[in-house]
C-alpha cells in the first residue's frame, strides 16, 4: 500500500469515527449523556486526532483536540453536555468533515487553509461553553511532537528513571513499511503527544552485512523506546493502528522487575552477545544504573512468566476484517454473470449430447457457481442500520429550524440489501422524512389541541417480505386530506371531475411533478418539487411506493425495494416461442389454468383471484397451448395470477438494463441472456399485479352499472 492509498484508508476511516461522534451526540439529545456513551465519543474523537497526526495534518489535529478536550472536561464532571454545547459540537463535526474533503486537494493547499481558517467561530464556541483548551498542555501539546520525541532521545539515560515507573516498547517495523509510506519516525513523535519519550535505542540486526545488498526501499531498522504515560496498554497499542499488518509489537507494563526487564529483551533481541548493546538500552531506555545492570545480568535470569506474556508481538492477532473497494466487487458480480450465462449454455450442450458423465460434470460446475454466486452477492449485502442512523442528525437539525418537538424511532436496521441499493435510497428517504416534519408532524399547540403529546414522532422500519425489502417511513401527524388532494388534482386537470378514486389512487396522486398542497413556500417545502423525483428514483431501482393514511392519526409510507440489482433466482415460463422470466420469490404456486371464458379472474380455493393472459398482453400471434398454466404471483399483500402456455422451471437470472429505446415499456423490468444466446425479457411483478387488480375491478364496476 502506497503513501496515497494509505491516506485515502485514513479518510474512511476518519468518516467513521465522525459518524461515530455523530451518533454519540445525537443519543446524548435523546436522554440522560450516559459515561459509556461519552466515553464513545472521546475515544472517537481521540483516534481521529492521533490518525491526522501520523499523516501531519496539524490544522485537523488542533481542531479536534479543542473537541476533545471540552470532551474530557465533560467525562469528569466539570463540564456539562447540553444542547448548546452538543450543538456546536456537531458543527465542529461537520468542519472536521469539510477539513477532511479539503485533504484530496493536499493539506497545504488553498482550500484546506481556507477551511481551517473558517472554523475560528467554532473554537472560540467551544471555549466559552467548555473553557480555554489553549493553555499550557493543551493544544500545543496535541500536535506532533517531534520535539518532545527528539528532547527525550538526547535526555536518554537522565537518573530518576527506573522500569517501575514507565513502559518499555520495542518495535519491529516491516521491511515494506517504507513502500507503504509510512515513517517510523512519525509514530515516536507521535508518542511524544500523549507521554514523554524517555530514552530510544535504535536496534540494527536486520542490516544486511553487504552495503551493495541494501535495497533502499526496505525498512530494516526497529526500536527500543522508554515511555513514561498515563495510557493504557489499549491506547498505546492503537498509536500504532495503520501499521499493525507491518510491525511487531512488543510491550512491557510498568512495575516490571530488572531481571523481567533483562528477560524481556532477551526474547526481543536476536543478536544476543552484544551484550553492550543490551547495557545500552538498559540504561539508556530504563534508566537502571551500572551496578543495576550487573545485577540484572547475573545468571540465572529466571524468566517471569507474566511479563513474558505481556512481550506477545501484537502483529500475529488474526485479521478479521478487509476492505474492499466498491468496484472490485462489482467487477466480481458482473464476472460471476458472465459465468452464469456461460454454464447455462455448457449444461444446454451437455443436455443435447446425451453423454451422462458430461451431464453430471457440468451439473457439478452449476452447483459451484450458485455457491460462489450466493458468497458474491452477500459480500455486497449491508445492513440498513447505517442508512437509518444518519437521519437522528436530520431529524435534529430540522425539528429545530421548524421549531418542532419531534423524536426518531428506528426498527429493522439488521435488515440487509445490497450496498448499491443503499446507496440510492439515502436521498429519497431523507426527502420523505423531511416532509412528514414539515407536512405531517403539527406544531404543538395544534397536537395538544386534538389530545395528542406535545411532540410528534417520525418512525423508520425495515423489514424483508417475499424476497424483497419493505421500508417504511411513518409519523404521527395530521395525515393526508383526501379532499384537499383530490380537489387541486382537478384543479390542475390531473382528474376528471366527478370521477370516483380509491385512497390510495387519490394518495398517489402527490408523486405527479409539481404537485403540491402546501399553502406557503417554507425552505423544506412546498414548491412541489421533490415527491416525482422520490418516485422516479424507487421505480430506477425496480421498487414501488404506496401511501397509507388515515386523518389526524398519521401517514406511513411504504417503499418496496428488490434485496439485489444484479443477479435473482428466476423462474422461466414461455408463450409460444417466446420466453419470460419472473423473480422466484414473488410466485406463490403454479396451477392448472381453469376460468370462465370470457371473465379475466378465477376462483382459486374459494377465493376470487384476478389474472391476465400474458399472450394477450404482448399479442403473441403463436396459438394458445391446449393445457395452460397459470402462475400465481404475490406483491404487497395482492395476489394475482398469469397465464402462459408452459412452465420451464428455476434459473439463475442475470439482469440485463433495458436501452433508453425500451425503459418505458410497461411489465418489463430487464432482460437476461439464455444458454442459447436468446434474449429472456424480465417480466415486472409489481406492474403486472397492479394491471391484473385495476382491470378485474374496472370489469366489476361495469357488469354492476350494466346491471
Amino acid at each position: 500500500m502506497n503513501m496515497d492509498d494509505a491516506l485515502q484508508a485514513f479518510i474512511a476511516e476518519s468518516a467513521e469515527l465522525l459518524e461515530q461522534i455523530e451518533t454519540g451526540l445525537l443519543a446524548c439529545t435523546q436522554g440522560e449523556a450516559d459515561p459509556d456513551t461519552i466515553n464513545l465519543i472521546f475515544r472517537a474523537a481521540h483516534t481521529l486526532k492521533g490518525s491526522s497526526g501520523l499523516f501531519g495534518l496539524d490544522g485537523i489535529v488542533a481542531f479536534v483536540h479543542g473537541m476533545e478536550t471540552v470532551l474530557d472536561r465533560v467525562r469528569q464532571g466539570s463540564v456539562q453536555l447540553d444542547s448548546a454545547l452538543v450543538t456546536v459540537l456537531l458543527s465542529c463535526k461537520d468542519h472536521v468533515a469539510v477539513l477532511m474533503q479539503s485533504v484530496n486537494a493536499g493539506p497545504g493547499g488553498a482550500a484546506f487553509d481556507a477551511a481551517d481558517r473558517s472554523g475560528a467561530h467554532l473554537q472560540q464556541q467551544l471555549r466559552e461553553l467548555g473553557g480555554d483548551f489553549t493553555s499550557k498542555g493543551g493544544a500545543a501539546a496535541a500536535t506532533p511532537a517531534g520535539e518532545a520525541a527528539a528532547a527525550g532521545a538526547a535526555n536518554a539515560g537522565a537518573a530518576g528513571h527506573t522500569p517501575a515507573d514507565h513502559w518499555h516498547l520495542s518495535l519491529r517495523f516491516g521491511p515494506e513499511v517504507l513502500a507503504a509510506g509510512m515513517d517510523p519516525m512519525s509514530f515516536l513523535r507521535y508518542l511524544g503527544s500523549f507521554g514523554s519519550v524517555i530514552g530510544v535505542m535504535v536496534v540494527a540486526e536486520r542490516l544486511p552485512e553487504d552495503p551493495a545488498a541494501m535495497n533502499p526501499e526496505h525498512c530494516y531498522l526497529g526500536f527500543e523506546v522508554g515511555f513514561r504515560t498515563s495510557a493504557d496498554r489499549q491506547k498505546i497499542e492503537s498509536a500504532f493502528e495503520f501499521v499493525r499488518d507491518d510491525l511487531k509489537l512488543g510491550l512491557l507494563q510498568p512495575g516490571a522487575s530488572h531481571a523481567a526487564y533483562v528477560t524481556y529483551l532477551r526474547e526481543w533481541w536476536r543478536r544476543l552477545s552484544d551484550e553492550g548493546a543490551l547495557r545500552t538500552v538498559l540504561a539508556r531506555c530504563g534508566g537502571l544504573a551500572a551496578a543495576e545492570i550487573d545485577a540484572a545480568l547475573k545468571p540465572p535470569a529466571a524468566p517471569e512468566r507474566k511479563n513474558a506474556a505481556a512481550a506477545a508481538p501484537r502483529g500475529q492477532a488474526a485479521e478479521r476484517t478487509v476492505r474492499v473497494a466498491a468496484d472490485k466487487l462489482d467487477h466480481l458480480i458482473t464476472s460471476i454473470g458472465e459465468l452464469i450465462t456461460a454454464a447455462a449454455s455448457a449444461n444446454l450442450l451437455a443436455r443435447r449430447s446425451g453423454n451422462t458423465e458430461f451431464e453430471e460434470s457440468t451439473a457439478t460446475v452449476s452447483a459451484l457457481i450458485e455457491e460462489v454466486r450466493e458468497s458474491a452477492l452477500q459480500l455486497r449485502m449491508v445492513k440498513i442500520g447505517a442508512t437509518f442512523a444518519r437521519f437522528q442528525r436530520v431529524v435534529h437539525d430540522v425539528a429545530r429550524e421548524l421549531g418542532k418537538q419531534i423524536t426518531l424511532e428506528v426498527s429493522g436496521e439488521d435488515s440487509e440489501l445490497d450496498k448499491t441499493v443503499v446507496e440510492q435510497i439515502g436521498d429519497p428517504l431523507t426527502h420523505l422524512v423531511r416532509n412528514s416534519m414539515d407536512h405531517g408532524i403539527e406544531p404543538a399547540e395544534a397536537r395538544i389541541a386534538k389530545g395528542k403529546p406535545a411532540g410528534g414522532t417520525v418512525r423508520l422500519n425495515a423489514f424483508h417480505d417475499s424476497g424483497s425489502i419493505v421500508i417504511e417511513v411513518s409519523d404521527d401527524g395530521g395525515g393526508l386530506r383526501k379532499e384537499k388532494i383530490l380537489a387541486k388534482a382537478v384543479e390542475r386537470g390531473l382528474v376528471e371531475e366527478g370521477r370516483t378514486l380509491t385512497d390510495g389512487e387519490i394518495f398517489n396522486l402527490i408523486f405527479e411533478p409539481g404537485f403540491s398542497t402546501a399553502d406557503k413556500v417554507t425552505n423544506l417545502s412546498g414548491r412541489g418539487v421533490g415527491m416525482d423525483v422520490v418516485k422516479r428514483n424507487i421505480t430506477a431501482l425496480r421498487g414501488t411506493i404506496n401511501i397509507r393514511s388515515e386523518a389526524d392519526v398519521g401517514t406511513t409510507i411504504s417503499i418496496r425495494l428488490p434485496l439485489t440489482l444484479a443477479i435473482i433466482n428466476g423462474f422461466q415460463v414461455a408463450i409460444g416461442k417466446s420466453i419470460f422470466v419472473l423473480p422466484l420469490e414473488s410466485i406463490e404456486e403454479c396451477v392448472e389454468f381453469s376460468a370462465t371464458p370470457g371473465h379475466d379472474f378465477t376462483s382459486l380455493r374459494g377465493e376470487v383471484m384476478p389474472f391476465i393472459q400474458l399472450r394477450e398482453l404482448f399479442a403473441t400471434p403463436e396459438p394458445a397451448a391446449r393445457r395452460q398454466s397459470i402462475v400465481v404471483l404475490r406483491h404487497g399483500g395482492q395476489r394475482s395470477g398469469l397465464v402462459v402456455d408452459a412452465l420451464l422451471g428455476e434459473f439463475q437470472t442475470v439482469i440485463k438494463p433495458l436501452g433508453k429505446m425500451f425503459s418505458q415499456v410497461d411489465c418489463i423490468s430487464g432482460s437476461s441472456i439464455l444458454g442459447t444466446g436468446e434474449v429472456a425479457l424480465i417480466l415486472d411483478v409489481p406492474a403486472l399485479v397492479d394491471l391484473a387488480v385495476v382491470r378485474s375491478r374496472d370489469a366489476l364496476g361495469q357488469d354492476a352499472a350494466a346491471a
